[in-house]
C-alpha cells in the first residue's frame, strides 16, 4: 500500500491527513492501527480522509478514523487541521470551505491572524442524541464508577461527550475514569470525557483534560473544548466568549445558546510530508 500523507497538529493533538480526492484510498482497520502506531508506523491520534463530495452546496467529504482504527462523525481539532490542508494544497481558495461529515455539515472559516474557526453545528443534549442510557431526566446523572459515583452531564457537538466538574484537575485519574466510562454500558456508542475546573475569577476561563474514546488523553481536542464550553455556558458558570486551556494550548469557544452553532477557533499547522510505502519523507 502506497499513499501520500501529510502529518499535522493543533495544540498537540496530531493527524494524518490524506488526499483522497485525487486517488481513491480505502482502510480497513488494521491498515490504521498499523499507520497509528507511533513506533512502527507514523503515529498519530486520528487520521482524517479528504474525499469529494457528491452533495451539492458541499465543496469535500471528511472521513475520521481513530488510532484504534474505528470511524467516528467529528474532530475539532482535526477539521481546523483539515482547513490548513485544504488551502496550503490549493483544493480550495474560497474564504469559507463547507464539509460533510458523518454527522452532518459543518463549515470551515480561514483568518486574517492564521488561524481557522470551525463550526461544529448545533449542540444537542436529549439521551438518544448522545447516547446514552443514564437512569433520570438530567441535566445531572449520577453514575458508580470505579467505586465511587461521579455527577456528570453529557452533550453531543458531533460526537458524545460526557463533562464532569472537578476541583483539581492534577488529581483526576483521567485514563482510569475515561476508559470506565467509554466502556460503561450506559454509553453503547462509547464516549468522550472531559473533566473540567473552573478557577474562581476566571469565570470565562475553563481548564479542561479530555480522555478521547478510541485513542485515550490527548493533549487538546476540539470537540472536548466545545462540549467543555457548551456545558458551562449552558449551567451559567461563564458567560460570553469562553477560553479553553488545555495541557496543549488554549481554544477559543463562541456558542450563542440552544438552537445556535458552536464555534471553535485555534491554530493548526503542517508538520510534514511524507509517502507510505517507500523510504521517502520531507
Amino acid at each position: 500500500m502506497e499513499f501520500k500523507f501529510t502529518k499535522m497538529q493543533a495544540l498537540g493533538n496530531d493527524f494524518v491527513v490524506i488526499d483522497g480526492v485525487h486517488e481513491a484510498i480505502n482502510f480497513n482497520a488494521d491498515d490504521i492501527k498499523t499507520l497509528a502506531d507511533r513506533h512502527r508506523g507514523i503515529g498519530f491520534d486520528q487520521l482524517l480522509l479528504l474525499e469529494t463530495s457528491t452533495t451539492p452546496g458541499v465543496d469535500f467529504r471528511y472521513r475520521i478514523f481513530n488510532a484504534d482504527g474505528g470511524e467516528v462523525a467529528q474532530c475539532g481539532n482535526g477539521a481546523r487541521c483539515l482547513a490548513v490542508f485544504i488551502r496550503e494544497t490549493g483544493l480550495s481558495t474560497k474564504p469559507e470551505v463547507v464539509v460533510e461529515t458523518l454527522e452532518g455539515k459543518i463549515r470551515l472559516r480561514y483568518s486574517s491572524d492564521n488561524r481557522v474557526s470551525v463550526s461544529l453545528g448545533v449542540p444537542r443534549f436529549k439521551a438518544l442524541d448522545i447516547p446514552h442510557q443514564l437512569p433520570g431526566s438530567g441535566p445531572y446523572y449520577h453514575l458508580d464508577v470505579n467505586g465511587a459515583e461521579l455527577k456528570i452531564l453529557t452533550v453531543n457537538v458531533g460526537n458524545p461527550h460526557v463533562v464532569i466538574k472537578v476541583d483539581h484537575l492534577d488529581r483526576v485519574d483521567v485514563d482510569s475514569i475515561g476508559r470506565a466510562l467509554n466502556s460503561h454500558s450506559a454509553f453503547p456508542e462509547g464516549v468522550n470525557v472531559g473533566f473540567l475546573n473552573i478557577n474562581p475569577g476566571e469565570s470565562n476561563i475553563l481548564h479542561l483534560r479530555v480522555f478521547e474514546r478510541g485513542v485515550g488523553e490527548t493533549l487538546a481536542c476540539g470537540s472536548g473544548a466545545c462540549a467543555a464550553a457548551v456545558i458551562a455556558l449552558s449551567q451559567g458558570w461563564c458567560q460570553g466568549k469562553v477560553t479553553v486551556k488545555q495541557p496543549g494550548g488554549d481554544l477559543e469557544v463562541s456558542w450563542e445558546g440552544e438552537g445556535h452553532e458552536v464555534w471553535l477557533t485555534g491554530p493548526a499547522e503542517k508538520v510534514y510530508s511524507g509517502q507510505w510505502g517507500v523510504n521517502s519523507v520531507n
